[in-house]
């Protein structure tokens, strides 16, 4: 049995290409997937996970102008951002549930699902990685108390309320 779109553009990002896949810089992924993950890790400012986002963006990327009946990325992105804004709602409710159930396998296997569905609603919203990388540097080192508390004022005053609680 043939695999989905689905499954092979998870494949890609999950380290399992055919052996016919090359990386960039073109050595097989089978053979040199250690070495390149390594070389990624310390050349990329957030470090190896934000490495494999990255790429995962790029094929869902590559996949805007696919057939939709042979990429669930295509297929998705085809519907829109508001179906992609509700699947990856759907995800995220998912990943919760397996997460208060203790069901931690599940819990990681759903949380690989909503960063998927995640990237979707980036491409789908036109924003790219770095400036979410960028925008998470800009918080590091703040308190997350302080920076919560900075974007309900901000709100607050542009809805021009008397409070500082977000409605």
């Amino acid at each position: 049995m043939a695999k989905s779109a689905k499954t092979r553009d998870a494949a890609k990002i999950n380290g399992k290409p055919k052996k016919t896949d090359k990386l960039d810089t073109g050595s097989h992924v089978a053979g040199g997937l250690h070495m390149q993950a390594a070389r990624v890790a310390s050349q990329h400012p957030i470090g190896l996970g934000a490495a494999v986002l990255d790429r995962l963006w790029e094929v869902v990327m590559s996949r805007r102008g696919a057939d939709p009946g042979v990429s669930h990325s295509a297929r998705l992105l085809s519907r829109g951002i508001t179906k992609v804004a509700q699947k990856f709602g759907e995800e995220s409710v998912e990943c919760l549930i397996e997460a208060v159930a203790g069901n931690r396998d599940a819990a990681v296997a759903e949380s690989a699902d909503v960063l998927y569905h995640l990237i979707v609603l980036w491409v789908a919203a036109g924003i790219r990685p770095e400036e979410v990388w960028a925008e998470l540097k800009r918080r590091e080192g703040i308190s997350g108390v302080a920076e919560k508390a900075s974007r309900a004022r901000q709100l607050s005053v542009a809805l021009g309320l008397d409070t500082t609680k977000i409605p």
